[in-house]
C-alpha cells in the first residue's frame, strides 16, 4: 500500500517526464489516485513502457525533454514539472555515454528554462550516485562535494548544476531529490533486482560483479514516490534532500535473497569481471527530508519479498522485455563475463 498523502491546500496540474518509466509511472499513479491533473512527456525509449500507466488517468505526450517545442506544448498550463526523464543504467553509460549527457544534463536545461519562463515549481530527481564511493561508517549529507564515478553519475551531477544554477541566477522555484538504489514492481530488467529475480525465475544464472561486498541502501519506489511528492509541496527552493530506505545490504546477500524467494540456490551465482569504477558503497544521511515530516514504511525484506512476487506473477509483462533489444544489450555486456 501506497502511504497516504498529506492534505495539500489544492490539487496540481502536473508535467511528469519519464512518466512511463520504473518509478515515474509510479509517481503517475501517486498524483492520478489524489486527483491532480497530471500529463506525461515521453521519449519511450527501450524502458519507458505504457502498459506501465494502463488504466490510469493521464494525458500522454510523445517526445524528448531536449526538444524545446515539444516541452513547452507538454507543459503548457502546468503548474509544476517532475523531472524523472533519464538515461540511468550505469553499464549502459560505460558502453555509450552520448545518450546520458544529452538527456540528463542538456534535457534537464531544457525543462529549466521552461521553468524560468514560466515560474512553474521544478524537481529534479536525481541519485546518491553523484556524491560517489562513501567509506564505511559515514553517509552522504547534501552538501558534501559531488564526486561521480561513472559517466550516468556524472550526467546527474550535471543536471543537478543546472538545477542549482538556475536557481541562483534566474530565481527558478527548483529542488532536487537525490534517491538511494530503488526497486518494486515494473522496473525494467537490466537492474540487479529484476534481472536476478527474472534469471532465476527461468533458471538462469545470475551474474555478480567482482565478489559482490559492494553495499547499496534499498528504497522502495512507494517510499521514494512519496518522498517526491512531499519535496513537491513542501521542498524549498535550491534545496537538496537525500532519499534513502535506511536499509543497507551487500549485493551477494541482495543476490541470496533472491535465490531463496525465488527458488533458486547458489549453484545459479557467476562471479564474474567487475564494473569498471564500480563504488563500494553508497549512504544516505536522510534527516534534512526526515524534518518535513518523511519516513520510509516499506522494509526490505517485505519488499523483496513482494517484488518478487509480483515478477512470478507477471511474465505477462517481462517476458516480452527480454528480447530484441535487451538480448542484444545482455549478450554484448554478460556474455564473455558469463564464459
Amino acid at each position: 500500500m501506497a502511504r497516504e498523502r498529506p492534505p495539500y491546500n489544492r490539487k496540481v496540474r502536473v508535467l511528469v517526464t519519464g512518466g512511463c518509466g520504473f518509478i515515474g509511472s509510479h509517481f503517475v499513479k501517486r498524483l492520478a489516485a489524489a486527483g491532480d491533473d497530471v500529463v506525461v512527456l515521453d521519449k519511450l525509449t527501450y524502458s519507458g513502457n505504457p502498459a506501465n500507466l494502463e488504466g490510469v488517468a493521464h494525458e500522454f505526450v510523445p517526445g524528448d525533454i531536449t526538444g524545446p517545442e515539444v516541452v513547452a506544448k507538454a507543459a503548457a498550463g502546468c503548474d509544476a514539472v517532475v523531472n524523472f526523464a533519464a538515461e540511468t543504467h550505469v553499464d549502459r553509460s560505460i558502453l555509450e555515454a552520448g545518450d546520458f549527457i544529452r538527456t540528463d544534463v542538456y534535457g534537464t536545461q531544457v525543462l529549466l528554462e521552461w521553468a524560468r519562463g514560466s515560474g512553474a515549481r521544478f524537481v529534479q530527481v536525481s541519485t546518491d550516485e553523484v556524491y560517489g564511493d562513501v567509506p564505511p561508517g559515514t553517509a552522504s549529507s547534501e552538501d558534501d562535494p559531488l564526486r561521480p564515478s561513472s559517466p550516468y553519475a556524472a550526467s546527474k551531477a550535471g543536471g543537478d548544476l543546472q538545477v542549482l544554477a538556475y536557481v541562483r541566477t534566474f530565481g527558478v522555484n527548483a529542488t532536487i531529490t537525490r534517491g538511494s538504489n530503488t526497486y518494486g514492481p515494473n522496473q525494467y530488467p537490466e537492474k540487479i533486482v529484476p534481472l536476478f529475480i527474472t534469471n532465476v525465475l527461468d533458471g538462469k544464472p545470475v551474474p555478480v560483479y567482482g565478489d559482490g561486498r559492494q553495499t547499496r541502501d534499498w528504497l522502495h519506489v512507494d517510499d521514494h514516490c512519496s518522498a517526491v511528492d512531499l519535496v513537491l509541496r513542501a521542498g524549498g527552493a535550491g534545496e537538496v534532500y537525500n532519499v534513502g530506505g535506511g536499509d543497507e545490504h551487500a549485493n551477494i546477500d541482495v543476490t541470496r535473497r533472491i535465490l531463496e524467494l525465488a527458488g533458486g540456490d547458489d549453484s545459479l551465482i557467476r562471479h564474474v569481471e567487475d564494473r569498471p569504477g564500480h563504488d563500494r558503497r553508497y549512504s544516505l544521511n536522510t534527516d534534512k527530508l526526515r524534518g518535513l515530516g518523511w519516513a520510509s514504511e516499506r522494509t526490505f525484506d517485505e519488499g523483496l519479498a513482494d517484488t518478487v512476487e509480483w515478477y512470478r506473477t507477471r511474465r505477462d509483462w517481462w517476458e516480452p522485455l527480454k528480447s530484441g533489444e535487451y538480448r542484444a544489450y545482455y549478450e554484448k555486456q554478460y556474455a564473455e563475463r558469463l564464459r
